[in-house]
């Protein structure tokens, strides 16, 4: 069965939400059964990558609010991801769009990679202030988890997954996504926003009973000397 997850790197609730998914999927006993498929969103379409600039004040601006209020919005949101078991360093997050991030993922989902590289992408925001913008970061990061480097420099400089990023965000339109995360089980039921594990574990159970009604298990068969009906012994 697809869970399909649309999602921003620089949204903090879907690296919340991905740990609650997560453990919830962990408990699953059914786990092996789920297929997790990322998708592309951007919340800010336009953002214009900022490595000198602070999130506390990008996020000020964006607003309309006083610096002090945008570091208290943070910090409430930070003691939210340590309760999850995230660390989050807002002093060090760097503002960037996350269109070539986003293409990056797309290319790791071609090589069977996609779920650790959106970790790896939202550990390089929010906890170790790396700029997700920058092709040499994200080639460090293809290389840690197996990607091969000159492959991924080739792809981040050239313009290839855009179109599959596009695709992922028209299609969120398509079926109503305004915000992120958004989980959507079996395209039967979806989950908004960074629900507690126990949500996401009562919609995959729903889901999961009504698709193993229709999809039955295949009857692996081992070939070996029979006799069928109609036909000689082999």
């Amino acid at each position: 069965m697809i869970v399909e997850i649309w999602s921003d790197v620089m949204c903090p609730f879907c690296y919340i939400g991905k740990r609650k998914f997560e453990k919830a999927l962990s408990e699953f006993k059914d786990a092996e059964s789920i297929e997790v498929i990322w998708k592309s969103f951007q919340l800010a379409p336009d953002m214009e990558t900022a490595p000198d600039k602070n999130i506390h004040q990008f996020l000020a601006n964006h607003k309309g609010i006083s610096l002090a209020e945008a570091k208290d919005m943070n910090n409430q949101v930070a003691s939210r991801a340590a309760q999850a078991g995230l660390t989050f360093n807002f002093d060090q997050t760097i503002p960037a769009n996350s269109f070539m991030a986003h293409r990056f993922a797309q290319f790791a989902k071609q090589n069977g990679l996609q779920d650790l590289a959106e970790e790896g992408l939202f550990k390089a925001y929010f906890t170790e202030g790396k700029n997700i913008d920058d092709i040499d970061t994200l080639v460090s990061l293809g290389e840690s988890i197996g990607l091969n480097p000159e492959q991924t420099k080739a792809v981040l400089e050239g313009e290839q997954f855009a179109n599959d990023v596009r695709h992922d965000i028209f299609e969120a339109q398509q079926i109503g996504v305004r915000g992120v995360p958004f989980f959507v089980f079996d395209r039967k039921l979806a989950v908004s926003g960074a629900q507690e594990s126990s949500a996401f574990a009562e919609v995959l159970e729903k889901t999961f009973t009504e698709w193993s009604a229709n999809n039955p298990p295949k009857l692996e068969i081992i070939d070996g000397p029979s006799c069928e009906i109609g036909k000689d012994c082999n």
